[in-house]
């Protein structure tokens, strides 16, 4: 089955407002948002090995950091309801990688959705090729753009079409801006899951 891509432009300001007003880092928030719309997508619990399709009940976000000596290592965060939980995670895990160059993994037991950012320039879309061994969902976006009175994102996700069909995934990609959105409702609110 082949690799599929959807690409959308997200509204991402109310990350860049939550940055600023309570100093958390952009990417951190941006990778809670997507572990908190994937653990509301079934086909995330899901995933395609070999020629077998593995449930899973616990989701992981990779993200790649650079580490001390200069070069690049991922990091799985797993996945929390939980704001204040999942920075701590990040905080500790992500230092760790930059720190050892080591990456950390969370292991079998989670289904780990795979992020890259390229912020050091604008994209408008990313296509990765079938490996065959590397079947779990992923993202990729670049810089944000500042559209007047907001602040843009364009994302590609790309995911195993055995995983997940079109609409479930487009579905998935609404999800992410609703979590997006329910920053702006304030801070207790994202603290209360």
């Amino acid at each position: 089955m082949p690799m599929v891509t959807l690409t959308k432009t997200l509204d991402v300001t109310p990350l860049v407002r939550a940055r600023k007003r309570w100093g958390y880092k952009f990417h951190m928030l941006l990778c809670w948002c997507i572990g908190k719309a994937a653990a509301q997508t079934p086909e995330f619990s899901l995933l395609p090995v070999g020629d077998r399709l593995i449930e899973y009940d616990r989701l992981a976000v990779n993200t790649v950091v650079l580490t001390r000596d200069g070069g690049i290592s991922t990091c799985d965060i797993p996945v929390s309801a939980n704001l204040e939980s999942f920075n701590r995670d990040y905080l500790t895990l992500t230092g760790q990688v930059h720190d050892t160059g080591e990456p950390y993994e969370l292991g079998e037991a989670y289904m780990v959705i795979g992020t890259s950012a390229l912020t050091g320039t604008e994209i408008d879309s990313a296509v990765n090729l079938y490996a065959g061994f590397y079947n779990n969902p992923f993202l990729i976006w670049g810089r944000y753009r500042r559209r007047w009175f907001r602040t843009v994102l364009p994302i590609s996700f790309q995911f195993h079409h055995t995983q997940m069909d079109g609409i479930p995934a487009a579905d998935f990609l609404q999800r992410l801006q609703q979590e997006i959105d329910q920053i702006s409702r304030g801070f207790f609110s994202v603290h209360a899951g």
